[in-house]
């Protein structure tokens, strides 16, 4: 009996043993994943739209361009309603400060002159006549190319080969130019009882090597000039931010000048009559003074 325990202990210690070694099930491995086809075919790459850069401003106010000014009328005056003229030509020199602003590099009115003449928008005039005498009252008409040779000027080149002389016009220097000369009315209009000038025509200055004296190129007549005058802005050493044209600084009287003629029997200047520089000076100053004391004569206090 004792046996037949023992055995069956035995069998029971040999199934324990030998089903702790039998090994377990795995678990079923995941399926492979089909890799997706790659597309050689590259897609468009999608580029930022560049943004236009503002330029940055320049100041802290709003310049303005002032092409589209109105040029202001001047008041009608009757040939009736003037009961006293008298005329007067008046040189401007550059060189003083009050008139630097025209000859600016921004703004020179010798640019702006030369540049409408090109154009055909205004009209020049010969300084001379036939008989080449002085004229200035727009008796003849100058093209815009003989106008702009003028402003340049010609030199005379020799060939010692042929023997001819050819004439070549020079390069245009407007710094040349540093007076200009003013033609202008004094006239009383009974009307309006106002004493005022009136500019009748511009001219630039150039200096003559041979003469020793300021002469000028051409004649504009101002009434026309105006329109073009007035919608050129001038440097304002005053204000920047004003805009201030060339038809102001002449209408508004800003520059500066001396008297070098007034109308007379013989037609003379001031230098074919006095010689003296100084006395000179002394003479336009008397012409002002008696041009204005004519307007305090009119009144009564």
């Amino acid at each position: 009996m004792k046996r037949i325990l023992s055995i069956v202990v035995l069998m029971l210690i040999t199934a324990l043993a030998f089903a702790q070694k039998k090994p377990t099930k795995l678990a079923p491995k995941p399926a492979a994943v089909a890799a997706a086809p790659v597309d050689t075919v590259k897609a468009p790459v999608k580029t930022a739209k560049k943004k236009l850069k503002v330029p940055p401003k320049d100041g802290f106010y709003a310049r303005k361009d002032i092409d589209s000014t109105e040029m202001v009328p001047l008041a009608d005056v009757r040939e009736e309603d003037v009961f006293y003229a008298k005329r007067i030509w008046r040189e401007i020199d550059l060189r003083d400060t009050v008139n630097s602003v025209l000859k600016s590099p921004k703004s020179r009115l010798i640019d702006v002159l030369i540049a409408a003449i090109n154009t055909e928008e205004l009209t020049a005039y010969s300084p001379i006549d036939s008989a080449l005498n002085e004229d200035d009252a727009f008796n003849n008409p100058m093209s815009a190319d003989s106008a702009r040779k003028a402003a340049a000027g010609t030199v005379e080149v020799s060939d010692n080969k042929t023997g001819t002389v050819t004439t070549v016009t020079n390069d245009f220097n407007g710094d040349l130019f540093l007076k200009f000369r003013i033609k202008e009315d004094w006239i009383f209009d009974t009307k309006r009882s106002i004493f005022e000038p009136r500019i009748v025509g511009i001219a630039p200055l150039k200096f003559n090597e041979v003469s020793k004296q300021w002469q000028p190129v051409f004649w504009v007549y101002y009434t026309e000039a105006r329109e073009i005058l007035t919608k050129k802005r001038l440097i304002n050493t005053n204000n920047d931010a004003s805009s201030l044209s060339f038809d102001d600084f002449f209408i508004r009287r800003l520059f500066s000048s001396y008297i070098v003629k007034e109308s007379n029997p013989g037609d003379n200047k001031i230098r074919d009559i006095i010689t003296d520089p100084r006395e000179r000076l002394m003479e336009s100053e008397r012409i002002k003074k008696s041009v204005l004391d004519y307007e305090q004569g009119l009144w009564e206090y």
